[in-house]
């Protein structure tokens, strides 16, 4: 039977791992998406289809065989072992940039040509036209998109069990051979994934409200709140005066 002790002895630590391994993939997707999406509307066509390749090719590859393929083909060939924690960050860190890629280079597709053709005007160099004008503007459209990557990317963790990294399903696991209780285990497991997306859910939907903000496409909730009530104050003054002037008459 599950106990207090199994919860604070394996699920705790399987948490931990969980979080760590979401975070660390999370960031190297992350920068591969805007390298790679970036790169993916370059003028130079070597420089597009090189992108393009690495896009095509870990876009078609399974994340969990290329977890097997970095922990026990490469020290094969060429004779130095992957720490499984850190292979099963990398083929996440990999897989989901490629998708993201995909995501970058389709908002900055999306900026118009105007806004590009104004960069030009003003003497901005490629780079200063990403940064100053592009990449502010295709930044909150991306969010909801990567916002559904990053929930895919949390629940892919539990790939990184199959190559003995304790996270929370090689835990969760252990638990049910430990107690012999499949159903409050995986149940649990359940709930605590929801948890951490649900979580991430939130965290980015407030980040997009304020990259929203940033280019005046909508106000921050606190920013919004206070409209309001300035809305509310100025029309008591108005109603006020109107009060005062039916008064005089």
């Amino acid at each position: 039977m599950m106990t207090e002790g199994m919860f604070d002895n394996y699920f705790l630590p399987g948490i931990w791992i969980t979080v760590q391994v979401t975070l660390y993939s999370a960031a190297l997707a992350a920068a591969v998406a805007f390298l790679v999406g970036t790169l993916r509307t370059s003028r130079l066509w070597i420089v597009r289809f090189l992108a393009g390749c690495y896009f095509e090719i870990f876009r078609g590859m399974s994340a969990l065989v290329l977890m097997f393929w970095l922990v026990f083909s490469v020290p094969l060939m060429l004779r130095w072992q992957f720490v499984p924690l850190y292979a099963g960050v990398l083929a996440l860190g990999l897989t989901y940039g490629a998708y993201g890629s995909e995501v970058v280079r389709g908002a900055l597709a999306a900026v118009p040509t105007a806004q590009r053709e104004a960069g030009v005007a003003l003497g901005f160099t490629r780079l200063q036209r990403l940064r100053r004008i592009e990449l502010p503007q295709a930044w909150p459209e991306m969010l909801p998109t990567f916002n559904n990557l990053l929930i895919e990317l949390m629940k892919g963790t539990a790939m990184v069990s199959t190559i003995m990294v304790a996270d929370l399903t090689y835990a969760g696991n252990l638990v049910r051979i430990g107690s012999n209780d499949s159903a409050p285990v995986y149940t649990l497991l359940l709930v605590l994934y929801f948890v951490f997306a649900f979580v991430l859910t939130r965290g980015m939907r407030v980040l997009e409200r304020h990259a929203k903000a940033g280019v005046g496409q909508a106000p921050p909730r606190g920013r919004r709140r206070l409209g309001r009530l300035a809305l509310r104050e100025d029309a008591g003054e108005g109603t006020g005066a109107l009060t005062a002037g039916g008064a005089a008459r």
